[in-house]
Parts: C-alpha cells; sequence; structure tokens
C-alpha cells in the first residue's frame, strides 16, 4: 500500500528544500497528487533511492577544464571525449566548460555546476579526470555528491596527461598571489627569490 506524505516529509527523503520541490512541480519534474484541502501529498515510496523513480529524471552533468587561454585544444578534447562516453552510455546530458585554476574555487561554471547539484537537479557528474573538477578539494565535492546521491563517474583513473603543464600554471598562480603580497613592502632579495621560483617553473614546462 502507497504512503503518501506531506511536502516536509517528502523534501528530507529527497535531501532538498521544500522550495526545490515546489519548482520541481512547476516545472513538471516532479507533480504530487493533492488532499481535497488542496494539499501536496507525495507517494513515499516512488522517493526512495532505490526505487530511481523520482531520480531518474536527474541531469547528468559533463565537466571539463582547463587552467589557461593556450590549453583551449586540450579543452575541446576534453569535451569531444565527454560527449562521446556519454552518448555511447545512451545519456541524456549538459556540459559545462570552465578556463580557470585548478585552484579557483569561483569559476562561473563550477558555481553553477555546484549550485545545481544542491538543488537536487543533478543525478550524474562525468569528469575525464579528477583533477579536471579541482587540483585540491575534489573529494569535498564528491562528499556533496554522495550526500545528494549524485553519481561520479571518472573516465580516466590515471593520471592527466596534462598534469604537469596544469600543475605549472597552478604554481605560478600561487606566485603571483604572493607577489602582490611582498612586492613593494620587502626588500630586493624577496622580488629576486620571486622570479627566481617564476623562472624555475617556466623552464619546467619546457
Amino acid at each position: 500500500m502507497n504512503k503518501f506524505v506531506p511536502i516536509a516529509v517528502a523534501a528530507s527523503a529527497l535531501g532538498v528544500s521544500a522550495s526545490t520541490l515546489r519548482r520541481w512541480e512547476a516545472s513538471g519534474k516532479l507533480v504530487p497528487s493533492r488532499t481535497q484541502g488542496g494539499q501536496r501529498r507525495y507517494d513515499l515510496a516512488t522517493l526512495r533511492p532505490e526505487s530511481n523513480h523520482a531520480l531518474a529524471w536527474r541531469r547528468t552533468i559533463a565537466y571539463a577544464r582547463v587552467s589557461s587561454n593556450d590549453q583551449k585544444e586540450d579543452l575541446e578534447r576534453q569535451k569531444q571525449v565527454l560527449e562521446l562516453y556519454c552518448a555511447s552510455q545512451g545519456w541524456t546530458f549538459d556540459v559545462i566548460a570552465d578556463l580557470g585554476s585548478g585552484m579557483n574555487y569561483h569559476k562561473k561554471g563550477l558555481k553553477r555546476l555546484l549550485d545545481s547539484i544542491l538543488d537536487g537537479q543533478v543525478g550524474r557528474l562525468v569528469l575525464t579526470h579528477k583533477d579536471r573538477l579541482l587540483r585540491f578539494g575534489a573529494e569535498l565535492v564528491f562528499a556533496v555528491c554522495q550526500a545528494r546521491e549524485v553519481e561520479v563517474v571518472i573516465i580516466n583513473r590515471g593520471e592527466d596527461t596534462s598534469f604537469e603543464e596544469d600543475l605549472a600554471s597552478d604554481v605560478l598562480e600561487i606566485i603571483t598571489v604572493f607577489s602582490a603580497r611582498l612586492y613593494g613592502s620587502r626588500s630586493h632579495r624577496n622580488r629576486k627569490l620571486i622570479e627566481g621560483v617564476r623562472q624555475a617553473v617556466r623552464e619546467a614546462q619546457c
């Protein structure tokens, strides 16, 4: 026998807010039954994760990222790999692409991805490599995915082919941040040290 529950209980079962359920109803994604008094009622059996009914419509998001403009060709390759993989699995999907450091937590695409996950709109996240998401902190995002019952698919769990180049770009970003803090208020020795580290990183890239 089906058990119908009010919106607060349904929201808790899905791990989303009541306002999210109202938006889903308005968009036609999850329409509840109504009592004679007009109160929303949800079939608890279809909301449970093991049924997969309530989660089946959620989006698959493929996420691609590179650190700098001169890596745009690699970004296109990532997108092609993601598109071919998702298509081969028969998934309907969207691609979010970012241009920015793996240590930048304010990238537009990343913020849009996290907002969609927290809003309960995403059922699957697909990456070519773990480091494409973030250089440090990817595990925290994966923990959020687990809490929201989002499947994480990493196509290649080996080392990213652009790892060294990307890491060098991230290191240069760190140097730039510290340079801004040291320049003008410290000795010529500090400036010389920073320039030396910069040069070493550039040589490593070559």
